[in-house]
């Protein structure tokens, strides 16, 4: 089972994107993939938020399955 927890989504250092699929209209998730062992992922509308955060291999095992 994995480890995936929340942390607070002010984490120094992080690149934050979204999805260029989103259209701009604010309406998406943003993930920081720049920040060794977690990845964060963020509703954009709510940025000041607490992140989900996720192990490198959880994220990639998710987005693999969605392509």
């Amino acid at each position: 089972m994995s480890q995936d927890l929340y942390i607070h989504s002010a984490l120094p250092g992080a690149v934050w994107r979204a999805s260029s699929y989103s259209g701009g209209q604010g309406n998406c998730v943003e993930v920081a993939g720049n920040l060794p062992g977690v990845v964060p992922v963020r509703d954009s509308k709510r940025s000041g938020r607490p992140a989900i955060a996720f192990s490198p291999r959880a994220w990639g095992a998710f987005v693999g399955h969605l392509r």
